[in-house]
């Protein structure tokens, strides 16, 4: 739910007509971020404050009965096929390259999918990048196993770099001093996961992995070739937060920073 912060920066963009060549997203940033390319002002925050009580969305019920958190079924094809529309004529035509980066649990190392036009398979991709271990199954695709992509590259600037970009803004969801530390339910993912060492191990190497990409950004930005927008302070939000103000409250800290940033942004792109 932190992703609602970003989904706020995205649709102050989106309203300015601030374009971009390429996009990755990871996790919720795919989940939320995939609007901009479909040009769905709004859409996030408005699903997820409509249905943030309906327990196919997200709920420990789900969780049992589906086997993630978040249903899959409910988030991936009930809801951008037939509650709330996701644009999928739009998203294909649309020139903006997207990636969705996720983790490929044999190897541990990610993997970024260019999203082409909105459908099932782009679907599958953008549950794999917010699948969350523990929290949610694995998710195959063509044979291929994959989980959140945030285990194996949580800020891909890198990435966006060697595909030519010289100029990126990033979008973080925790403050400037935060410092990631083991997670908290680490014993019982290795034994949910046992079968894939090779993930278990950028799960063990993930807080260092996420604190020296952290201390990149901030490189890049010295420099002058990024330009970050993170919240002023931790967003203390739950992931299966229910309350529609909560949700609004970290949705409109994104939006208020960016409009007090917007100038800059844009004479940053320029």
């Amino acid at each position: 739910m932190r992703g609602l912060f970003t989904a706020g920066i995205l649709d102050v963009l989106m309203e300015n007509n601030i374009v971009f060549d390429k996009a990755a997203g990871v996790s919720a940033g795919a989940a939320f971020g995939c609007n901009y390319k479909s040009h769905q002002i709004g859409r996030a925050i408005r699903y997820n404050v409509n249905y943030a009580s309906d327990w196919h969305y997200k709920s420990f019920r789900s969780l049992i009965f589906t086997g993630d958190l978040y249903g899959a079924d409910f988030c991936y094809r009930k809801m951008p096929d037939e509650l709330d529309i996701f644009d999928k004529e739009t998203f294909k035509n649309d020139p903006l390259e997207f990636y969705a980066v996720a983790t490929d649990v044999v190897t541990g190392k990610p993997v970024y999918h260019l999203l082409t036009d909105g459908g099932p398979e782009d679907m599958l991709w953008i549950q794999a990048s917010a699948s969350m271990p523990l929290a949610s199954r694995v998710v195959d695709i063509n044979g291929q196993k994959l989980l959140d992509g945030g285990i194996s590259d949580s800020i891909p600037l890198e990435f966006m770099e060697k595909c030519g970009c010289n100029r990126n803004l990033v979008i973080l969801t925790q403050p400037a001093d935060y410092t990631k530390h083991q997670y908290k339910y680490f014993t019982a993912i290795k034994a949910a996961l046992h079968k894939y060492p090779a993930l278990i191990q950028g799960l063990a190497d993930r807080p260092a992995t996420y604190n020296a990409q952290k201390a990149y950004v901030k490189v890049r930005e010295d420099e002058g070739s990024a330009f970050v927008l993170r919240p002023p302070h931790a967003l203390n939000i739950s992931p299966l937060e229910k309350d529609p103000d909560e949700l609004r409250r970290v949705y409109n800290t994104g939006r208020e920073l960016a409009s007090s940033k917007l100038a800059a942004i844009i004479d940053f792109l320029s």
